[in-house]
């Protein structure tokens, strides 16, 4: 399956209205589920005035999904600084090419001038520093539901719901939907 790690997230804009993209996951424990991104762009603002998200998994060749909702924090320096020191170079730099993420260019030039500007201020070999307005998220979730397809749509379909507030108490209430 190619990438099985994409996940479509969704957003609220500051005027209330959803948006939808998709992101990579890179990473994923007991806290929840992490991504990166650019957090000048409109799907960073738009997590830093509303971190409630929605995200789901379409992994529609074995007819399966997982939806996720809950709330996102900014992972720490830490965790971005190594993260960003393990991507390839070429995605180092176009984190750096990509500072004004979201804005409008007026062709795929300039796209390509301002890698090659990036690509010639660190030599091959050398380390390439984490930009300050890049990073990662953390999902928190509080609700996360499992759907199988199955014939005659009548799907399994499991829904973990967070009881408390905190996933570090693992109490979570299990139920089985209606298709």
């Amino acid at each position: 399956m190619a990438e099985p790690n994409a996940m479509v997230l969704a957003t609220v804009e500051p005027s209330g209205a959803p948006r939808v993209r998709t992101v990579l996951l890179k990473g994923y424990d007991r806290s929840g589920l992490r991504f990166f991104t650019n957090y000048t762009s409109r799907k960073g603002r738009a997590l830093a005035g509303e971190p409630r998200v929605g995200a789901v998994f379409p992994w529609h060749p074995i007819r399966r999904q997982v939806v996720i909702s809950g709330r996102v924090e900014y992972l720490s320096d830490e965790e971005n600084d190594a993260y960003f020191a393990r991507r390839p170079r070429g995605s180092q730099i176009g984190a750096w090419a990509s500072e004004r993420q979201s804005s409008r260019v007026e062709g795929r030039a300039e796209l390509d001038a301002l890698y090659a500007q990036f690509d010639s201020v660190w030599p091959e070999g050398e380390e390439i520093p984490r930009p300050a307005y890049w990073g990662g998220f953390r999902i928190r979730p509080v609700e996360v539901e499992f759907w199988q397809g199955r014939p005659d749509r009548m799907h399994d379909r499991f829904r973990y719901l967070l009881v408390g507030g905190d996933p570090a108490d693992e109490t979570w209430e299990i139920d089985r939907l209606s298709p």
